[in-house]
């Protein structure tokens, strides 16, 4: 904490930034991830300080993954990404709602949002093998680099790395 109580940066990465999460803060980067949940392929990532809320940044992800002339039927995503702006994106681009809900101090989660929630996982669980294997194999956890650019472009290649091993294994599987 600097003289007014603000929390501090680092002199070399002034980038990165402070977020809290179950009451531990966390200083660095967030990756923002659209990952094609029939077959697993990262398809579009996004890097910003961590303390930057997950919501703006779904139409940039759902826009980053339009590889192919087909339109995109149905888009999964955590409770970060829960709110009114993202399901107006989403109703107004004629994509399936497939965002996990999330209960607020004046709304609680009903039986049927949390049977929801569990379907939906069932299906992001493919999403977050990107974020875990990357965690586990390849040292996302912990930024390389002290620019958001160099990051970006190092997530990039983990996302490469992770598409190729992903189609070896699917090629070897057929």
């Amino acid at each position: 904490m600097d003289k007014n109580g603000k929390p501090l940066k680092f002199g070399r990465d002034i980038e990165s930034d402070w977020t809290v999460k179950n009451d531990v803060p966390h200083y660095g980067l967030k990756e923002h991830a659209s990952v094609d949940t029939e077959n697993g392929f990262v398809l579009a990532t996004e890097l910003t300080p961590a303390s930057h809320h997950d919501s703006p940044y779904l139409p940039l992800c759902a826009a980053a993954s339009c590889h192919t002339e087909q339109p995109i039927k149905i888009i999964y995503a955590d409770k970060g990404y829960f709110g009114e702006p993202n399901r107006s994106f989403l109703s107004l681009n004629q994509i399936k709602d497939g965002i996990m809900r999330k209960g607020t101090t004046t709304a609680k989660l009903t039986e049927y949002e949390k049977e929801r929630n569990k379907k939906i996982s069932k299906k992001r669980y493919i999403v977050e093998q990107y974020f875990g294997l990357s965690h586990l194999h390849q040292g996302a956890h912990r930024a390389r680099f002290t620019t958001l650019f160099k990051n970006a472009i190092d997530a990039k290649i983990r996302q490469m790395a992770f598409n190729l091993f992903r189609g070896s294994k699917i090629i070897l599987a057929t």
